[in-house]
């Protein structure tokens, strides 16, 4: 899977016949030193499935991947998609063949397939079977090699709760390091970003990375820090995930804010008819039949249960 908005690997994730140093390998090349297919030029182009073959016009040695992964590992060719749904990536996919190209065909099939797998890797932010995961921010440190050399308790404990997140690596402090974090470290000693990740039990986390240096200036490698999300940060999955337009969006905020219906439209330039028209379409997306039930489904239940977690353990 990948967070929609930025289209940075997260969890989980499923790889077959690669080891946990070649699925390592894979990624590292993917962010030093990839031109091909890029995930992020798939993610807007106008089919986001491609074959490296047919994209490098038979002459696939102009690809990292190819020389530096696939070609030791005797592998001949690969195709690509990026799956998304409303202009927004949810995930990803990476096939190979060991002695046969794949055709335009192959990448036509894969294409038809992305709207549905799409959309269902969407629909996993919806609020569901809730259990929390309680704690403080968890810092992990990384050097500038992308080596993970510090890592507090709270970060050892959400690592824990999170679902497979593919073959990891080992690290000098004993804790695996999945694809997905050792993506989002490379990607801070750049700049800060940011990712969202939910928990087995159903909480969501955003983990924050951002590049480190000495005193002059030197690189330090990255810092990254895992917590438990706001409302604000997974408001919009779980908007997205209900199929909400960007105006439902807005009408929403609006609706969670208390604002009575002739305000909304004050405020969005709309006239109160349009705004009833909207809230009764949001209503139907979301399954709930009162603005009360609205504002609990989108901002509230993602909470819910570590304020009752919370209440119990002061009881």
């Amino acid at each position: 899977m990948t967070d929609p908005e930025t289209g940075i690997l997260t969890t989980p994730m499923h790889g077959e016949n690669i080891d946990a140093r070649g699925c390592f390998a894979y990624w590292e090349i993917e962010l030093r030193a990839g031109s091909v297919n890029l995930y992020s030029d798939l993610t807007t182009a106008p089919i986001p499935v491609a074959a490296l073959r047919e994209s490098t016009g038979g002459a696939p040695g102009t690809s990292a991947i190819y020389v530096d992964f696939m070609k030791p590992r005797g592998l001949y060719d690969e195709l690509r998609a990026v799956l998304r749904v409303g202009g927004r990536p949810q995930g990803t996919i990476s096939l190979f063949r060991t002695s046969k190209a794949f055709s335009r065909a192959d990448v036509e099939f894969v294409n038809s397939l992305v709207p549905r797998l799409a959309t269902r890797l969407r629909s996993y932010a919806t609020p569901g079977p809730y259990a929390a995961t309680m704690g403080g921010p968890g810092l992990l440190l990384f050097d500038t090699a992308g080596s993970l050399v510090s890592v507090n308790d709270d970060a050892r404990h959400y690592l824990e709760d999170l679902p497979d997140g593919g073959p990891s690596t080992d690290s000098p402090v004993g804790l695996p390091v999945p694809p997905w974090l050792h993506t989002v470290a490379r990607k801070a000693c750049t700049g800060p970003t940011r990712i969202r990740l939910r928990t087995r039990g159903g909480q969501w986390l955003v983990c924050h990375a951002s590049p480190m240096s000495e005193v002059g200036g030197a690189p330090q490698g990255s810092a990254v820090v895992i917590e438990p999300a706001k409302a604000s940060d997974v408001m919009p999955l779980i908007a997205d995930a209900y199929e909400l337009s960007e105006r439902e969006i807005q009408v929403t905020q609006y609706v969670a804010r208390g604002l009575p219906t002739e305000k909304i439209a004050k405020e969005l330039f709309l006239s109160p008819h349009t705004v009833r028209d909207h809230i009764k379409a949001i209503f139907e997306k979301t399954q709930v039949s009162s603005r009360g039930e609205l504002v609990g489904k989108l901002f509230v239940e993602h909470y819910r249960p570590a304020a009752e977690q919370a209440a119990r353990d002061h009881s």
